[in-house]
């Protein structure tokens, strides 16, 4: 487990890392995004990585690491959104979106430890494109709870499968790397 908590923090640091120069560049551009938006903003991202993985090539050089490095970003400012969905500031300061970012962080990379525990890190012997699918399967979950008005009668909420969506990226860029 420690190896895959180094890993799994190597990677949440290089996310961490582009997500705060990036707010150094555009500030919380990112708090005009409805909860509905960041859920596609994070379908566009699988769905290209789930198009070259099926194309064998793609046109666009952006390469497919960065986009689980964006679906990272995307998962954390949507739950940073929902804790301040009555919170109208469109401006956040730099050292209270980087607390807020570090905690969703840390509360993901706990329910990661937790299930690793109960399912022995089954992750590493599932194909990239297994965690492609899954995190697809989280988004159309979310699109639906979005359309049931957050209402849900025996599943989780759409914070879980953000933090689902964010751990199968972490997984796919331990892979990546290894």
């Amino acid at each position: 487990m420690n190896n895959t908590s180094q890993q799994y923090d190597a990677a949440i640091n290089l996310c961490k890392d582009l997500f705060l120069k990036k707010m150094k560049d555009y500030g919380t551009a990112w708090r005009n995004l409805r909860p509905t938006s960041l859920t596609d903003q994070i379908f566009i991202k699988a769905q290209r990585i789930k198009s070259i993985e099926e194309k064998g090539t793609q046109k666009v050089g952006d390469d497919i690491r960065g986009e689980y490095i964006g679906i990272v970003n995307y998962c954390i400012i949507s739950l940073i959104q929902l804790e301040l969905k009555d919170d109208s500031r469109m401006e956040l300061p730099f050292a209270e979106v980087e607390t807020l970012y570090t905690k969703y962080a840390a509360q993901t990379k706990q329910l990661m430890e937790d299930k690793n525990h109960d399912y022995g890190e089954a992750w590493r012997d599932m194909r990239l494109s297994s965690l492609t699918d899954l995190i697809l399967m989280k988004i159309f979950r979310v699109k639906q709870i979005e359309d049931n008005k957050g209402k849900t009668l025996a599943s989780e909420g759409v914070d879980a499968n953000y933090m689902d969506m964010l751990n199968y990226s972490v997984f796919a860029l331990i892979r990546l790397r290894d």
